[in-house]
């Protein structure tokens, strides 16, 4: 069972994805907790040790090999340093394990945590094959431009290792083209654009939006803007409590849904600001996600200014396939800003600028934007299904003629809270 949003999302329909071609994958991983820092049903009581199970039919089966470590509740970055640590050797007396096994053609590291990729690197060492590293965020970089690791020797001993894992690596693969350059500016290599994916047949877009608001108790007249996702200081979420003061005269419904270290601290400062037209929700559960999506008018997909191009929301491509209407901030000439100007499928603010937010969020709900939300559809359609994604990938990284392959994903569930969207 991989979590249901986050870097586990896409590894564990990766592996699917890869049983279903007939190829043999295991996964060495932690006990799914993100995006809640705490261990999820049912393993709850399984999480103090090592567990194997298998997930799917005997004959596609991926063998998931659980590794415990330690998992705080309010993850400030010195917690979750030391929780990638204890992963780290957790995984590593996981692989020790598995070097008496079956030998793999492949194994990938996916990263963040970023360390990682040196158990990627000793499993080639011993067994042969080769090794991916595949970078979700730029979990350092990220890291020291939102301030949350302020040592500047720890930082530079991080770099290091970063840097060593990169020159190490048979192929270097990540999910934009911003990222791409900075990870080739850090170890001069070619690097292979592996996006995000989505299921355009489970995300569509739905006719009857005003029936769709009804079933949440919404007024059909309301206008919904939504954010969904991570809920964390790296998303500036707290201008979306001055948009809703700012707009509070108006039949506006903003709704913040997700979960994340910072979710508590954000709905008490609603409350402080007396802001009754907001709205607070769980993730919504994956068979009602659709609807849940085409319900709203607006789709927020923010980021503070200093985290351009080391991460990339992992949200916009279900935004797009539902064909919604994405008010993005996001940095001229960086990769989030090109993508959506360069296919006109949204609508694009300076991050920071409160004022330039507020009235976009007004031009929106006064216009259709019919054009940019067709757009958008089209766009998740033709670049974005898993089928496209994998195998331009898998092409990438397989010799002339295809051999079998096997894939080890050594990873950690979670989307290491706050630095993924």
């Amino acid at each position: 069972m991989p979590e249901p949003t986050g870097i586990g999302k896409y590894s564990g329909e990766m592996m699917k994805w890869l049983a279903g071609e007939g190829h043999d994958c295991a996964v060495v991983t932690s006990y799914p907790y993100y995006p809640h820092w705490a261990i999820q049903s049912p393993y709850e009581r399984k999480s103090y040790w090592y567990t194997k199970e298998l997930d799917g039919q005997i004959s596609d089966a991926i063998k998931v090999y659980r590794c415990p470590h330690y998992i705080p509740k309010n993850p400030s970055g010195l917690k979750r340093i030391v929780s990638d640590f204890t992963f780290f050797i957790s995984a590593f007396i996981q692989v020790c394990v598995l070097l008496f096994q079956t030998r793999y053609d492949y194994v990938i590291a996916v990263a963040p945590p970023f360390q990682i990729g040196l158990l990627g690197i000793f499993y080639r060492w011993i067994k042969g094959g080769k090794f991916i590293y595949h970078v979700q965020d730029l979990q350092i970089d990220a890291a020291k431009e939102l301030g949350m690791i302020k040592s500047k020797s720890l930082l530079n001993v991080m770099l290091k290792i970063e840097e060593y894992v990169l020159r190490k690596a048979d192929f270097l693969s990540t999910i934009s083209e911003g990222m791409i350059v900075k990870i080739m500016n850090k170890c001069r290599k070619p690097v292979i654009f592996f996006p995000n994916w989505v299921d355009t047949q489970t995300f569509h877009p739905l006719e009857k939006k005003s029936q769709l608001k009804q079933q949440y108790h919404i007024s059909p007249e309301e206008k919904i803007v939504l954010y969904s996702g991570a809920i964390g200081e790296k998303q500036g979420l707290d201008s979306i409590l001055n948009a809703a003061k700012a707009l509070s005269n108006q039949k506006i419904r903003f709704i913040i849904c997700g979960s994340g270290p910072y979710k508590e601290k954000l709905s008490l400062k609603a409350q402080r600001l007396g802001l009754n037209n907001i709205l607070f929700l769980p993730l919504q559960p994956k068979e009602e996600f659709n609807e849940f999506l085409n319900m709203a008018d607006i789709h927020l997909v923010l980021q503070k200014k200093n985290a351009n191009d080391l991460v990339m929301p992992s949200k916009l491509s279900t935004i797009l396939s539902v064909g919604g209407l994405a008010l993005v901030t996001a940095s001229r000439k960086t990769s989030l800003y090109n993508i959506i100007t360069r296919h006109d499928m949204g609508i694009v603010v300076e991050p920071e600028n409160q004022a330039a937010l507020i009235d976009s969020i007004r031009s929106a709900i006064e216009h259709s934007y019919t054009s940019m939300k067709a757009n958008a559809r089209n766009f998740a359609i033709e670049f974005l299904t898993i089928n496209n994604v994998i195998e331009k990938f898998m092409s990438e990284i397989s010799p002339p003629v295809r051999e079998t392959l096997a894939e080890v994903i050594i990873k950690k569930t979670h989307a290491e809270a706050d630095l993924i969207s």
